[in-house]
């Protein structure tokens, strides 16, 4: 049975950036198929003339702020570089449509004005890493983290800059849809449906490219194409040809995570995709990802999903039918 299209209320303003604009307008606006489109995208806007952007043209838009009051999704996909506060009227619409349920999406700096409705408070959250320290100051109960592509606190996400902006959509169109869609969105704007790691990785200076890099590489793709079998540090090295310290530390710089964290998302990832579009039992799953157990695949779902592998299955798979659970 198909899902009902939802309303994403995509909120534009003077002097703001195209490709941002772009952003959720590809990810949930992108046609993939011949059945309806799952997602209404709106743009919406305070000023009721064309808005300039920073790239020299303007922008009609039709809708004005209303348009998030209909909105299951609201989405603020920038904001002005100066981290200036946004009008009563903006926050008061952001207020009134978290109250109700709709899920918020800070997007690089759209994460200030939603900061400042209070949305964000006693939360993580992240925005562009040269302006963490800003968002963090300017409002003290958000608990920033400058180094993740982005944060998902159920009602309310949060992205890094730029590209993240992509990474988060991806991500809410995952869990909203399923895998099946998001790679597919993904295959069609020609990106990667999950990118590991973090702004950190942006924010240290690239690696050089040498040979041993090119055998690190390699042995990450291979962990990928064998998950459910045990993997230490030790071997991995040995596997690249590096000592245990400079496997960790090239680790640490190329991905912005740990190995062990890194090993963990890409087995939640594995096991996510095989009780999408599978109808293996929840043993074979919790086998071929790496978890070893049934047992240890729900702890790992709800500890870091907070759901179970049964009803993440039913979310994406309902009225499929003959899945084992």
């Amino acid at each position: 049975m198909d899902q009902p299209a939802q309303r994403i209320a995509v909120i534009a303003f003077e002097g703001m950036t195209p490709f941002h604009l772009s952003v959720p307008c590809l990810v949930f606006g992108t046609s993939v198929d011949d059945g309806p489109p799952p997602f209404e995208v709106v743009v919406c806007a305070a000023e009721g003339k064309p808005l300039r952007t920073s790239a020299g043209f303007a922008i009609a838009v039709e809708r004005d702020l209303s348009a998030i009051d209909e909105a299951d999704i609201v989405l603020m996909p920038a904001w002005h570089e100066d981290c200036r506060r946004a009008p009563p009227e903006l926050i008061a619409h952001l207020q009134r449509a978290h109250a109700r349920g709709a899920r918020m999406v800070g997007l690089c700096l759209g994460a200030f004005p939603v900061a400042q409705a209070g949305l964000l408070d006693g939360k993580r959250a992240t925005t562009h890493w040269e302006l963490a320290h800003v968002l963090a100051r300017f409002y003290p109960k958000v608990k920033v983290d400058r180094e993740v592509l982005y944060v998902d606190e159920g009602k309310v996400l949060t992205s890094g800059g730029m590209a993240a902006g992509l990474d988060c959509c991806l991500h809410l169109l995952r869990e909203l849809r399923g895998a099946e869609l998001a790679n597919r969105v993904a295959r069609r704007l020609l990106i990667a449906p999950h990118r590991q790691g973090g702004q950190a990785q942006f924010i240290e200076q690239p690696l050089p490219s040498t040979p041993s890099e090119g055998r690190f590489a390699e042995v990450l793709n291979w962990v990928l194409h064998h998950l459910a079998q045990p993997h230490s540090i030790d071997a991995l090295a040995e596997r690249a040809a590096m000592s245990r310290r400079n496997f960790t530390r090239h680790f640490r710089q190329a991905t912005g995570t740990s190995f062990k964290q890194w090993l963990l998302s890409q087995r939640l990832a594995q096991a996510q995709r095989m009780l999408e579009c599978t109808n293996a039992a929840i043993e074979v799953v919790a086998g071929e990802a790496g978890f070893g157990t049934a047992l240890s695949l729900r702890q790992h779902f709800r500890a870091n999903l907070h759901t179970s592998p049964s009803d993440y299955r039913k979310q994406f798979r309902a009225g499929q039918g003959n899945a084992r659970v």
